[in-house]
Parts: structure tokens; sequence; C-alpha cells
């Protein structure tokens, strides 16, 4: 909303200082710092409004040490989250924009879902929360809304070059321009596309309609029908994953922070054509105003981790949770890098892993066998740690220190073919 008046109070009275509002990184600088003053004023004002309700956690006795003092932990503090990532992109970012709509649509879509989780876990004293049918359902409907507006509508395409000699215009293109001194033999055209990021491969992309090609000429319109499902189960599995990573003190909210900033980067180089070019990778058009939208994630996450590191003074639950995971899936899927998504989201894929090994581990053993066996002393893996004797904070910056690994490896792909 800022980003409308200081653009108008621009162009109209060329008032001193509010042409800075025309760049993205002006923008997301002053997202980063007010979702970061968000986060810590109201942090603590919603911290104390949960004690004086006395909405504190419920911990089950899991045997780990340290646990049964998070008892009474105030709980439902990713309402800080969705406030400091909510206020300042509705504040800095350009509201017209189809990816940022599409992401904060997500966001506040995922953050009620979570929200009636946990306030059926504490104000109807129901520790099962929401049903899970009900949870999964949700982020079906919204991996609906993300791969069909993905698909069809026209306002989301890529840029391709081609050589004008080949240019044949067809209904999907939309528009033409020159694509610079360093490209004069060839011309840029914006065309709806299945395409994606795949890393390691020279061409560095993957169209979805590969996968249905084998049945014969004419699939490319029903592409759709691989695409949607793809995205569901993608949004699925990350909101998921970060849920289950959220069971050690600001474990889920540094991850999180770390994969905003590589998937803020990935947006950011996708969205400049300088950039994109240099680097020979996909340039999708718009993308670039979405660094708003994740630095105000980054900063709220740091904000909030200000609280939620050990000893934690509150716990997301899973109205930050559900919503953290979401976000990254969408936001993976909407520039095209959501191939990547199980190396920048590498702990969530772990920690998810171990859920799956363990369970189905003692299924198969105890039908084999007539008792059940464990390939970890507790999952999802974190707890295994813990078994092992290894102190709540030591895991989680090991973690971390393995999350910024994975981070730096994924911005290389860019590059790595």
């Amino acid at each position: 909303m800022l980003y409308y008046l200081f653009i108008w109070l621009h162009k109209v009275f060329d008032v001193p200082g509010t042409g800075v509002f025309q760049y993205i990184s002006f923008r997301a600088a002053a997202a980063l710092i007010t979702s970061l003053f968000i986060s810590m004023i109201i942090g603590k004002r919603l911290i104390n409004f949960l004690r004086r309700k006395q909405v504190g956690e419920t911990v089950r006795d899991l045997g780990l040490e340290g646990q049964t003092q998070k008892q009474g932990t105030p709980t439902m503090g990713g309402l800080i989250l969705l406030a400091a990532i909510l206020i300042p992109s509705l504040l800095f970012a350009k509201l017209n924009n189809i990816y940022v709509v599409l992401v904060l649509v997500a966001t506040v879509w995922l953050g009620i879902i979570g929200f009636l989780d946990d306030f059926i876990k504490v104000f109807k004293k129901d520790k099962k929360g929401l049903p899970g049918k009900l949870k999964v359902l949700g982020q079906v409907g919204l991996g609906l809304i993300v791969g069909f507006t993905m698909y069809f509508s026209d306002s989301i395409v890529i840029r391709e070059r081609v050589k004008p000699a080949a240019y044949v215009p067809t209904t999907d293109v939309f528009t033409i321009e020159s694509a610079g001194d360093k490209f004069k033999s060839e011309s840029k055209i914006s065309v709806k596309s299945t395409k994606t990021t795949i890393p390691f491969i020279k061409n560095n992309e993957f169209d979805y309609n590969w996968l249905i090609s084998w049945i014969g000429p004419g699939t490319k319109k029903w592409t759709w029908l691989v695409f949607i499902p793809i995205v569901i189960f993608i949004i699925i599995a990350v909101s998921n994953g970060a849920n289950l990573t959220d069971g050690l003190d600001g474990l889920a909210t540094g991850t999180s922070a770390i994969i905003g900033l590589t998937l803020g980067v990935l947006a950011y180089v996708s969205g400049n054509i300088v950039f994109a070019n240099y680097l020979n990778i996909m340039y999708i058009p718009n993308t670039g105003e979405l660094a708003i939208y994740i630095s105000a994630f980054v900063g709220a996450c740091i904000g909030f981790l200000w609280y939620n590191s050990f000893p934690a003074q509150v716990f997301m639950g899973d109205t930050g949770s559900l919503a953290l995971g979401g976000i990254i899936a969408v936001f993976a899927i909407m520039i095209r890098k959501e191939i990547l998504i199980p190396i920048f989201c590498g702990v969530f894929l772990a920690e998810t892993l171990s859920v799956v090994i363990q369970v189905s581990w003692f299924k198969y053993t105890r039908h084999q066998y007539g008792e059940g066996r464990r390939i970890f002393k507790m999952s999802p893996l974190h707890h295994h740690f813990q078994k092992s004797g290894y102190h709540e904070s030591k895991i989680v910056m090991r973690f971390l220190i393995i999350g910024i690994m994975l981070a730096v490896l994924t911005i290389v792909t860019l590059k790595l073919r």
C-alpha cells in the first residue's frame, strides 16, 4: 500500500526521496526491517497475552531431557509470524502482482488451518486437534488453487530466446522484446510453459509435458493432469515436513529462515533479466517482486527466533509450522525451483523420511516377527539424537549448519551443470 502512495507522490508531486520505492532492493530491505520490528514488538505483547490466558503447550512425557520444563510454554506463536509476514508485504509489495497475491493467499489459507488445529487443542482441550483428513483436505484445496493459477493464468509466463527467422506467432505468445546487445541475433518471447528448473543438467530445464509425451502427439494440453497433482503433493509434503521439524526450540524457525534467504536469492536472479542472462537460467517476469515478500518472511523468522530459541518463551504451533512449510512450497513452485526442494529443504526431508522409515519398518517387523522393531531410537530424527545424549541446543545448531551447507549447494546449482 505504501508503494502506491509513494510512487504517486513521486510522479505527481516529485517529492524528494519517494523515488526509492521503485527499487525492489529498497522495498525488500524495508520489509525485512519492518518484519523484525513487528515480530519483536508484537511478539512480546502476544506472549504476555497468551500467558495471561494460560494458552500453554501440553507436553507428552516421551522421556526426553528437559521435556517437562516445556509444559505450559505459550503456544500459537505462529500468529506473530503471520503478522510479521503479512503486514510488511501489504505495505511494500505490488499487490497487483499475481505471484504476490498467490503467496499471500497461501499464507492466510494455511495459517487458518493451523490456527484451527491449535485452537481445538488449546481451547477445546482435544489433543488430536483438527482431524488429519481435514488438514490434508485444506492442503489439497490450496494445491488446486496454486496449480490451476500457475497453469492457466495468462499472467504467469517465462521468457524464452528465439531467433527471429524461426519465430512464428502462436496463441501462446504474449509479448516480444529485444534481448539487448548481447543477444542481437535473438529475441525474447513470453510464453506459457510447464518448464521448471532441474539441477545438474546441461540445459537446466525440465518440462512436465515430458512425463506424458510418450503417450503420443497432442498431449501438451493435458499436462495439467500431471502438473496439478505434483503441486498438491509438494505442498502437503513440505508443510508437513516443517510441522515434523518443529520439535526443538528454534529448529523449524531457524531452518525456515535459511530456506527463505535461499529462495530470496533464487527469486531475485530469476526475476532480473540481467542476472538471468548472465547465469543462463530461466527468466521469469515479475517474480523479482517476491523478494519483498521473502524478505518479510526471513525477518519474521529471525524476529520470532528471539523468543523461540532455547529455552523457548513461545512455540509457533501448527499456526506457524504449517504456514511456513506451505509458504516455502508455494514460493518454490512459483519461481520454478520445486525440483530443488529436496536440496534446500534437506532438513525437512530428513525429518520426514525418518518418520516414514521408522513407522514402515515397525509395521513390517511386527507383521513378520510378531514384534515391532525400530531403526531410530525415536523419530523424528532430532529426537533420535536427543535419546543419544546430545543437548537440544547442539542438535539445533548442527542442523542449522547443515541447512546453510544445503543452501549454498542450492545456489551453486545455478551454474553447476
